[in-house]
């Protein structure tokens, strides 16, 4: 699936709050992002990029997406928040906000 730089810049935003969101960085989280470089087709520099915007203006952002690519942003948030074994509670506020946020049902 093909995103909008506006669009990766909001889903990356969202990555980075759901790895940092329990106060550790797990290797297996490091791994999935790595991954997702190459899916979403970022790089380090875009990560850094991502970090400048907040939160609100990544919800706004992603409110417009497609169902499709909410779906896939919903899978990308999870399989990121177990790459370290476990969902962490905070990582799973993070998920639930933004989903409640962005008009998706799906629970985290």
């Amino acid at each position: 699936m093909e995103f909008e730089i506006p669009e990766k810049l909001a889903m990356v935003h969202l990555i980075d709050s759901v790895i940092v969101a329990d106060g550790e960085v797990h290797n297996g989280e490091i791994n999935a992002l790595t991954k997702l470089m190459t899916i979403i087709d970022f790089d380090s520099n875009f990560l850094i990029q991502a970090r400048s915007i907040d939160l609100e203006q990544s919800v706004n952002i992603l409110k417009d997406m497609s169902e499709d690519k909410k779906s896939e942003l919903a899978q990308i948030l999870k399989d990121v928040a177990i790459s370290d074994g476990y969902i962490h509670e905070k990582e799973s506020d993070v998920i639930r906000h933004v989903f409640s946020e962005i008009g998706l049902s799906k629970k985290a």
